[in-house]
């Protein structure tokens, strides 16, 4: 009587080198919207760097670029937690502006005495910014008012009471110097500066503008700690992932995409660090985005807010309690709505009629361009804020080329579309 064996199973090596084809494959394709987001900022950045023959990548126009689109992607933080929980709120331009009004009246015209101050009158405003956050999302969660129709409206009012605060078309101004750092200071070197190569001086003895190379080593320190914390706390998730037995990506995309991200990180820093440092409202909306990714990935408020948006009935039969978490939504959105109104008042240096007009629609779209649904419940901060920042560049990009600000909204229209369209793809295909 034979016997015959079966075939022994191949050793963990060989299956290993057959499987990771196919695990790099899927993994691919399961975070192709992150990849996707960040190799379509890259590409789009490199794009505008030839076709402005360099001047993109400029150290002042980067510099520019951040201060002149930071609001963007401060009210962007505020608006991914809005469509997650599955809402929309439109009035974030019109409560920017009035905002911003109402900063510049406090600190021009009004005589407060000591509530003059700066940082006084923006701890006043971001308050008014969360009762009026408070407002609205008392009607949407509380009485069951579209959020569509209570914003609408709100967009409505305060762009008039933005107008008639400022009596009609005039605008308010010079603000101080101290509230303009906001938004156009940049941080002090507390460092000191590094000189790599001494400045050219010219026969009258002063030093000729743009030559020599000299470091501003606190960005460079800054730098160089944000990246090396962003590769620890990823390499840590991803460990914490697999020990609890979930599903991570491969080892080697998970280093191509760190190594990437890090040195055009690392680009960005050196660029700043030749011209005056990282601008100060770079470093609140880093602050804000460290935040916002804490509070999205390891807080239980984080959690409650996407499992409304998938579901709120469902979140709501397992004891979360809604109401009070839309209400929330809606002043955390207030607030940032606010600051993003003080940091516009900030870069102009004065409160203006039309501050904040339309930006409401750019908001929108750079959450939806870094892969919220519109369904609610799908959304991630880093894609939020690379989403602004591909608006930034193109609005950037487009400008320098001299492109009509008519076909400037042609592009970004599409763009927008050819995201959400790419969104619906992904979800019929899964």
């Amino acid at each position: 009587m034979s016997t015959e064996s079966a075939p022994g199973p191949q050793s963990g090596v060989a299956q290993d080198l057959q499987q990771t084809p196919r695990v790099a494959v899927s993994a691919l394709v399961t975070n192709l919207r992150e990849y996707g987001l960040i190799l379509a900022l890259i590409a789009i950045m490199v794009f505008f760097q030839f076709t402005t023959s360099g001047t993109l990548f400029k150290p002042v126009n980067l510099s520019n670029l951040v201060q002149q689109n930071s609001f963007i992607i401060v009210m962007a933080l505020g608006m991914l937690l809005v469509i997650v929980s599955g809402h929309i709120d439109l009035s974030v331009g019109s409560v920017a502006g009035f905002i911003g009004a109402l900063a510049a009246m406090m600190m021009v015209i009004w005589p407060l005495g000591p509530l003059s101050n700066p940082l006084v009158v923006s701890i006043i405003c971001l308050i008014v910014g969360g009762a009026i956050g408070a407002a609205q999302g008392y009607w949407i969660a509380y009485h069951r008012i579209p959020s569509f129709i209570v914003t609408l409206a709100g967009m409505l009012i305060f762009r008039g009471i933005c107008q008639a605060l400022l009596g009609g078309g005039s605008s308010v101004g010079p603000l101080p110097d101290g509230f303009k750092a906001l938004s156009s200071g940049f941080i002090p070197d507390v460092i000191g500066p590094l000189t790599l190569i001494p400045p050219t001086v010219n026969a009258a003895g002063k030093t000729v503008f743009g030559s020599g190379l000299t470091l501003h080593m606190t960005t460079i320190v800054i730098g160089l700690a944000a990246v090396l914390a962003y590769a620890y706390f990823g390499l840590r998730a991803r460990r914490s992932r697999e020990r609890h037995g979930y599903e991570a990506e491969p080892f080697t995309l998970f280093v191509i995409k760190t190594l990437v991200t890090s040195a055009l990180a690392l680009f960005l820093v050196y660029q700043f660090a030749t011209y005056r440092g990282l601008p100060i409202v770079l470093m609140v909306m880093g602050v804000l985005i460290a935040l916002f990714v804490f509070v999205t990935k390891r807080m239980t408020i984080g959690r409650r807010i996407y499992a409304m948006g998938g579901n709120a009935k469902a979140a709501q039969l397992s004891g979360i309690k809604t109401e009070r978490l839309t209400l929330m939504v809606f002043i955390n959105m207030g607030v940032l709505s606010a600051l993003g109104g003080l940091i516009i008042a900030a870069r102009l240096g004065q409160a203006v009629p039309a501050a904040g007009l339309g930006s409401e629609l750019d908001v929108i779209a750079a959450v939806f361009i870094g892969g919220a649904s519109a369904m609610g419940g799908v959304g991630q901060v880093i894609g939020a804020v690379v989403g602004g920042f591909i608006m930034g560049v193109m609005n950037n990009g487009m400008s320098i080329m001299g492109v009509n600000v008519d076909w400037q909204q042609v592009v970004k229209g599409l763009v927008l579309l050819g995201a959400v369209v790419f969104d619906v793809y992904n979800k019929n295909k899964g």
